[in-house]
């Protein structure tokens, strides 16, 4: 069954996110390939996005992908990937996470797409997670972007993380979110959710500091908020030194003029 105010909670972040303006939404992978490029260039340049795009912020991912669009030889395409030197290679994305790694990937992509699938991306999930470095959320993210087509919900962190605070469900793993969300949220939603989720997670819900006391879901619609009571600091505000009854005493002004402690002079 669908989790209660499910509806409500999902507009209401939906209206949050119009907001603010995340990173996702202006260097999100979906947005990175260039515009004058051929469809087939584009969703090549797609999928290379997502591909760097694992453990790496969006902001340093599309500064890569600047980096690649206008400085690989011969143009941002397959042909160019393919002959491509390594070295080269992992030097124009060597900001992002792992680039050793998914320069490894890539480069065997690109072989693999050039002999196996006729020199474009896969138009199925199934292909897609062959690819090396290529895992589902990114299957179904690129099938979304790169062919326009739901086939799944992309999960990731973000969505993964957001979705239990507001206790949708108790899933251990993005993969059993993912499961667990086309279980019963509608079609036409499984493409906006993940960019939803991602723009909200980068900048009100964030993973270390999240800001409940500016989200509108921590009145009753979240049970995971916390929302900061006030707490007093204990501050000397003022010390004086006075004879009472023939003893010296130090009376402490403490919590702002809330309370008054006596201390025993010492000597």
């Amino acid at each position: 069954e669908p989790p209660p105010n499910w509806e409500k909670v999902y507009s209401l972040t939906a209206e949050m996110r119009s907001r603010i303006l995340a990173p996702v939404d202006t260097m999100g992978c979906e947005s990175l390939a260039e515009d004058n490029r051929s469809p087939h260039d584009r969703r090549f340049q797609t999928l290379v996005a997502l591909m760097l795009s694992s453990q790496t912020k969006d902001t340093v991912t599309s500064v890569a992908m600047k980096n690649l669009q206008a400085n690989l030889p011969g143009g941002f395409t397959l042909d160019s990937m393919i002959a491509v030197d390594p070295v080269l290679l992992d030097e124009l994305i060597r900001k992002v996470g792992f680039h050793n790694n998914k320069t490894k990937y890539i480069k065997a992509t690109a072989l693999i797409l050039k002999e196996k699938f006729n020199g474009d991306i896969p138009d199925t999930i199934e292909g897609m997670i062959s690819l090396p470095g290529v895992g589902p959320k990114m299957a179904y993210l690129c099938m979304s972007a790169a062919w326009g087509r739901d086939e799944g919900i992309g999960v990731d962190v973000h969505v993964h993380r957001i979705t239990n605070l507001w206790g949708w469900h108790k899933t251990r793993t993005p993969e059993e979110t993912r499961a667990a969300l086309e279980a019963w949220l509608p079609k036409d939603k499984w493409h906006d959710i993940n960019h939803l989720l991602v723009g909200f997670g980068q900048t009100i819900c964030l993973p270390v500091g999240r800001r409940c006391g500016e989200c509108v879901l921590s009145k009753g619609l979240c049970p995971s908020a916390v929302v900061g009571k006030e707490v007093k600091k204990r501050v000397k505000k003022e010390v004086k030194v006075e004879e009472e009854d023939g003893e010296l005493v130090t009376k402490e002004e403490v919590d702002a003029g809330l309370s008054i402690r006596d201390v025993k002079a010492e000597d």
